[in-house]
């Protein structure tokens, strides 16, 4: 007997052919999670992929699923305000990102002025074991490091940036920028079509579908966090001589973690497919929030909560 089920589902990159559905379901007999379904979306007789979609979650009665596309809109697109600009926006909610903002780079210049000579011993100290600082009330627990520093000096453009893009930044800014070169942009891999696209297949998805949002490198850091993976695991995620067994290797080590049971042919796929693998991995973000094993992630004064899942393994 099923009680409890999750899936995830990368949308991420456009290519609608690579689209893969990825479900766990609980056995109470079993005591276990199963992946149960790992499956990529393809035309069918007389169904299109949208259709497979929509029909892949009505077969299941699923009830929760996590994408890796963003579920919120950046404030301007819903903004009610005579607009003076971005550098003059009085929206209470860009009033608050900007002061955290502008609190961030106060306590930076302050500790540099105070003792600038400690300021950049720290600091190196810092860049060298990739910390980052998280602001929570004012606090700061460490040293600002000059990646983070720039990006905080181009400032929140409220017509790109949704609120949940600060939260992100201050607590994986610079592990993301140092193990996957890159930063986090929650609209720098979306493509109008597949925006459009997803907006469409939400008006036919039932009602009682909970939707949340993942990132595979949120997943992949929390995974390294907890010594789940190690270093070498990303490294070599990103190397196409190794990245298929190394893919198979963090599934297996999530398996034994998580206490959950993987069938030989969805390793198969998870080698052979990096969808099926970032599908895989947002399942799994989603587990964790069944668990109720997730970070807490700040509106900043926002209504609409973007659903955003940060896992927690250790």
């Amino acid at each position: 007997m099923k009680s409890s089920s999750i899936a995830g589902m990368s949308l991420g990159g456009g290519q609608k052919e690579n689209f893969f559905f990825c479900l766990f379901e609980y056995f109470e007999k079993e005591k276990r999670w199963f992946l149960t379904s790992l499956k990529q979306v393809r035309d069918e007789e007389k169904l299109d992929r949208d259709e497979v979609i929509t029909n892949w979650i009505n077969n299941y009665s699923l009830k929760r699923l996590v994408v890796d596309f963003p579920l919120t809109k950046p404030l301007c697109e819903t903004c009610s305000l005579d607009c003076p600009g971005v550098k003059h926006c009085h929206h209470p909610v860009i009033n608050n990102i900007n002061r955290i903002l502008n609190d961030l780079l106060d306590i930076d210049t302050k500790m540099r002025d105070e003792n600038p000579k400690r300021y950049e011993q720290e600091r190196e100290v810092s860049n060298q074991v990739s910390k980052r600082a998280v602001i929570t009330k004012g606090s700061c627990d460490h040293m600002l490091s000059k990646s983070f520093k720039r990006r905080i000096k181009k400032g929140f453009i409220p017509y790109w940036n949704r609120p949940v893009d600060l939260w992100v930044w201050q607590y994986y800014y610079d592990e993301i920028l140092n193990y996957f070169n890159t930063s986090y942009d929650s609209f720098g891999n979306i493509s109008l079509m597949l925006m459009n696209r997803f907006h469409y297949l939400l008006r036919h998805f039932p009602s009682d579908l909970n939707l949340y949002e993942s990132n595979t490198y949120i997943i992949l850091i929390e995974l390294l966090k907890a010594k789940v993976i190690a270093k070498r695991d990303i490294d070599n995620l990103k190397d196409l001589e190794t990245s298929a067994i190394t893919r198979v290797k963090i599934a297996k080590a999530i398996e034994k973690k998580l206490d959950l049971f993987i069938y030989t042919k969805d390793l198969e796929l998870i080698a052979k497919n990096i969808k099926a693998f970032e599908s895989f991995l947002l399942a799994v973000s989603g587990y964790c929030l069944v668990l109720k094993q997730t970070r807490q992630v700040d509106k900043y004064g926002q209504k609409e909560s973007a659903n955003l899942i940060a896992p927690i393994f250790s």
